[in-house]
């Protein structure tokens, strides 16, 4: 992401802020895996869409107006001998350098330089609850500020930096996009080589390392825990085992997506672990695959946030009708929620820098109007659990999701991961064709 983007972020921040305003935002702490390992590391995803800054033990500050400098940084110290075991820190110098910040200090040295800057200040703003080791910090330094303030000034109020900042998330930059776009792209290329690859007798597992080794083919990381679900597995919506052999004449639902320039993908396919879809499992399919058309169809400027959700229900409980899984009249079907055995999610959710990005979907608590800049999943599904009861037989332990990335834009949907094969003839035509 160009430095600008970040530039442009903090500006806009700090024009809602305004004067008086103080906004404080820690990078995520490193976590313990076992003992003295760790986790690879990740930086929260509010520290980055400021600062771009990915390193650990760091603490970003925003003060509009502040005549020495609006964009302040503390962050670790060079060290040769740390260095030397984990490898290059950008350092204060490399931080105004390389990150535009106006000044930066080491971060043993927050205790002296924080308190000072919150003082005068009339409001901070943050998140709280994120990081509550940190809250107590802040929480602390306001404390000391009020018990001596009658000699200088304490901010009067802790306001919730999320407000602003996640609505601000919500509607993605023209980079933004061409990062999603990217991501959405390895993705696919990562779920037509296991969808090439797959059959029977395989691990689940083994089907995991195939779109694992795209992704570190071009340097990315999963955006989260994959699924890779087969058979009745597919019945469990965040299954993640991935240890089951590949059974001829079952599906496989494989949900995964990557991290390119932290910006995530969120990409699911369903298809036959042997090529060829069987009676059952296709009528099925072409139910879950109309409702995914017509939740698209509703990602359109001007809609509420649920209208692709209600396109996506009403086409499942037709089918599931049409099937006589349900029996009954639509609308009444519909209404009593009969499909919610079977289709027990949201068509979607807001996709970002984080998987399930932020971003409120009601406004003063009604479905909110989408507006171009938005990008959402729309996932619809259709999961017959195996001890379903009343279910003729042929029916149970199938599972089935379809999702695609979808940016809105000014004239309507754009699907990010249109080039994975989605029908079942194309799903048919493209394992024929890798084999």
């Amino acid at each position: 992401m160009h430095p600008q983007e970040f530039a442009r972020r903090r500006r806009h921040l700090m024009e809602l802020m305004g004067p008086g305003g103080i906004a404080v935002l820690p990078a995520a702490p490193e976590r313990l895996r076992n003992r003295d390992t760790t986790y690879p590391y990740r930086q929260d995803s509010d520290f980055f869409y400021l600062t771009g800054f990915r390193e650990p033990e760091a603490v970003a500050v925003l003060v509009p107006g502040r005549r020495q400098g609006e964009f302040l940084m503390f962050c670790r110290e060079r060290d040769k001998e740390r260095e030397m075991w984990d490898g290059v820190r950008v350092g204060p110098d490399g931080v105004v350098s390389d990150y535009a910040a106006d000044d930066a200090f080491p971060i043993d040295d927050i205790e002296e330089i924080l308190p000072g800057l919150l003082e005068g200040s009339e409001r901070v703003y943050y998140s709280m609850g994120v990081f509550t080791d940190f809250d107590q910090r802040l929480l602390g330094w306001m404390n000391r500020l009020h018990s001596r303030r009658q000699s200088g000034h304490a901010p009067d109020e802790l306001i919730a930096l999320d407000h602003l900042l996640h609505e601000m998330r919500l509607f993605k930059s023209r980079r933004e996009i061409q990062a999603m776009k990217r991501s959405a792209r390895i993705a696919v290329a990562a779920h037509r080589r296991a969808m090439g690859a797959c059959k029977p007798g395989m691990k689940e597992y083994e089907l995991e390392a195939e779109f694992r080794h795209e992704f570190t083919r071009h340097g990315v990381e999963c955006s989260y825990t994959p699924i890779v679900a087969g058979g009745q597995n597919a019945c469990i919506l965040h299954y993640t085992n991935n240890q089951d052999v590949l059974n001829d004449g079952d599906l496989i639902l494989i949900d995964a997506g990557c991290e390119y320039e932290l910006y995530a993908s969120d990409v699911t396919r369903t298809f036959p672990i042997n090529g060829q879809f069987s009676a059952p499992q296709r009528a099925l399919y072409e139910i879950v695959y109309a409702a995914n058309i017509a939740a698209v169809q509703q990602v359109q400027p001007g809609n509420l946030w649920n209208d692709p959700h209600d396109a996506a229900v009403k086409e499942i409980t037709r089918g599931l009708r049409d099937l006589g899984i349900l029996k009954g009249r639509l609308p009444t079907l519909i209404k009593s929620q009969a499909y919610r055995p079977y289709f027990m999610h949201k068509t979607g959710h807001w996709l970002g820098i984080d998987v399930h990005d932020v971003g409120a979907y009601k406004v003063a608590d009604q479905p909110r109007l989408l507006e171009p800049g938005m990008v959402m999943t729309v996932e619809p599904g259709i999961y017959i659990a195996p001890n379903a009861r009343g279910i003729p037989k042929r029916w149970k332990g199938i599972g089935i999701r379809l999702e695609d990335d979808v940016h809105l834009t000014k004239t309507g949907p754009e699907v990010l991961s249109d080039q994975l094969p989605s029908s079942a003839e194309e799903i048919e035509a493209f394992m024929e064709s890798a084999r």
